[in-house]
């Protein structure tokens, strides 16, 4: 697979979960599946980022449940997700000297990703009769397969 379509990959999986891709990233890096040595985001791979990235992608899952969270959609959320989407998709670009490329298409899939994923859960929800927790979690397992398969391509 193209490697433009794994950073566009990661971007939407970073729509759903802005937390799950860079951990998953990091996992990459830090076990050698990704190579980032001598590029800018080197400090992905480094020993403690893998564990500091999964303790913050837990508590962004358990923080998606609580009723208080806002949307997704909100400007902050929103242009978290296409922020993080860029940074693992150029991670994914890098080795192969297109982090521009893969920024770029991390972006987009942040975007799309987004918005689809709100768009996928609100119906979901509403066609199963309101129940919003089970979707979540089908959402969270979603993001999470999803993020270690994209890394280990």
């Amino acid at each position: 697979m193209p490697t433009s379509m794994l950073a566009f990959l990661i971007g939407v999986v970073a729509g759903l979960r802005a937390m799950t891709p860079p951990a998953a990233v990091s996992w990459a890096a830090r076990l050698g599946w990704l190579h980032l040595e001598n590029t800018p985001l080197a400090f992905l791979g480094f020993a403690v980022t893998p564990y500091l990235l999964s303790v913050l992608a837990i508590g962004e899952l358990i923080n998606d449940k609580l009723p208080k969270t806002p949307s997704r959609k909100a400007p902050v959320p929103f242009a978290a997700r296409v922020v993080v989407g860029a940074l693992c998709g150029a991670a994914l670009g890098a080795p192969g000297q297109a982090l521009i490329g893969g920024l770029v298409a991390g972006a987009v899939g942040g975007v799309a990703g987004t918005v689809g994923g709100y768009e996928f859960r609100s119906r979901v929800v509403k066609a199963t009769g309101g129940k919003d927790l089970p979707i979540a979690l089908l959402e969270d397992a979603i993001a999470i397969c999803a993020a270690f398969w994209i890394v280990s391509r």
